[in-house]
């Protein structure tokens, strides 16, 4: 548990960069524009309201979440804790109601609890949280990069107001970059040092949108110019200091379910190369490439069906050779099964086939076997009429006559209605005709 107070020049000093040029007021923030604009809703929140809600901070890494809660906390005139939800548990939560309860009775003071990564909080340690919420003993500020939704308990959830915070935008990263090199007392002024243009260039698009990424480069790229005693920090100066971003792509969270998302939908719409994107960005995530192949096995049937019956047999087969070869050689299985499918010709048939008759069993007499078709085991049944008066249609010219399948409370119901798209536009004259014509 730590209160956050103000640090020393030498503690300063120490800190990384990115640590000492974190905002301390409103105006310092970069981006979140909608949030502190002039029409900004926590702009408007500070003004009007007395005390702050409970809040939960939703946003990807860098873009500060942490240094809003602190700031707000400065705003309302409170006491600020803060709890990482990878080290703390019950116990902890228990000592800060314990002082909240204390302020509030001595002072009059509010407590205002910054929990970071409070998605990893598990349901009991957020159950354990909730009362005190609810009761106002601690106003919450939760950080997490996770959909809410999904790891936060929809009780807890329903007493806070979910803020999304948004990315940096490039010119909210330049601007940084402007105030880091010319702050004499908390950034890098002191070094006389400056970014060239392509440096610059390299500098935003590496960080994509993460301030704490963005100062960290900076700064590892300022000391390499410095050790070559140069004033001007290169684009190589940054190349060498961007190690490799990881990819925002989370397994278990919203990350997952976007992109697999995005894929299917890349798929669908015939766009191989956004399927290759999508394919690649899971892949290097660490992604389970039999869970990508499921999906695609899925989307053979749902998205192309007959409009290319081959289509399933490629999503089958290329799995089946990735479970041969394994990773790493196992993307190009994945890769050929994904271009292919993505230039498929597309039908969706199979499935509203499926669902229409799905919804027709509903209906009395949907149950109902035409005698005709039924089977005939036994002298009785023959007796019955089981069987009786069926037209094999190998005994009739092209394999094909007409006679009633559906059950009577049925006739005329069509399911499957073939499209015009490959293959199904030969389905669909067979089905009229009683003939494949010549493709």
């Amino acid at each position: 548990m730590q209160s956050i107070g103000t640090s020393t020049q030498k503690e300063l000093l120490d800190q990384p960069l990115a640590a000492r040029m974190r905002p301390r007021e409103i105006n310092e923030i970069a981006g979140q524009e909608h949030l502190f604009g002039d029409n900004g809703l926590l702009r408007g929140m500070l003004k009007h309201e007395a005390k702050l809600p409970s809040l939960i901070l939703w946003g990807p890494p860098g873009v500060g979440k942490t240094t809003l809660a602190q700031i707000l906390c400065g705003q309302a005139k409170g006491e600020f804790v803060h709890l990482s939800a990878v080290l703390a548990g019950v116990k902890d939560i228990r000592e800060v109601v314990e002082k909240a309860n204390a302020l509030r009775a001595s002072a009059g003071i509010r407590m205002y609890l910054f929990i970071d990564e409070i998605h990893r909080f598990n349901k009991s340690q957020q159950d354990a949280l909730l009362p005190h919420v609810e009761a106002g003993t601690v106003t919450l500020f939760g950080a997490t990069t996770e959909n809410p939704s999904f790891s936060v308990i929809a009780p807890l959830l329903s007493r806070c107001r979910v803020l999304v915070l948004k990315p940096l935008e490039s010119s909210h990263l330049r601007k940084l970059a402007h105030r880091a090199l010319q702050d004499v007392e908390r950034g890098l002024g002191a070094r006389g040092l400056h970014l060239d243009s392509n440096a610059e260039d390299l500098l935003v698009e590496s960080a994509a949108g993460d301030a704490r990424a963005f100062l960290t480069t900076l700064e590892i790229a300022a000391d390499l110019a410095q050790l070559e005693l140069r004033a001007t920090i290169s684009e190589s100066d940054v190349r060498t200091a961007a190690c490799k971003r990881m990819l925002q792509y989370d397994r278990n969270g919203e990350q997952h379910y976007d992109v697999i998302s995005a894929f299917i939908k890349s798929l669908r719409g015939s766009d191989p190369d956004a399927a290759c994107h999508y394919l690649v960005r899971m892949v290097e995530s660490g992604e389970d490439p039999r869970f990508i192949f499921r999906r695609m096995i899925v989307f053979a049937s749902e998205d192309i069906g007959n409009a290319d019956p081959q289509a399933i047999q490629v999503a089958v087969s290329t799995f089946q050779a990735y479970e041969l070869m394994g990773m790493p050689e196992g993307y190009l299985p994945l890769t050929h099964a994904a271009t292919y499918l993505a230039s498929a010709p597309k039908s969706n048939a199979v499935i509203k086939a499926y669902n229409a008759a799905k919804a027709d069993l509903e209906k009395p007499g949907a149950s109902d076997v035409p005698l005709h078709l039924r089977n005939a085991p036994t002298g009785l049944m023959k007796k019955l009429g089981y069987g009786k008066e069926y037209q094999y249609p190998h005994n009739f010219p092209g394999n094909f006559v007409k006679q009633q399948y559906l059950p009577d409370a049925l006739v005329g119901a069509r399911y499957y209605n073939p499209t015009e798209n490959g293959y199904e536009r030969f389905i669909a004259q067979r089905l009229k005709h009683g003939v494949l014509p010549k493709e």
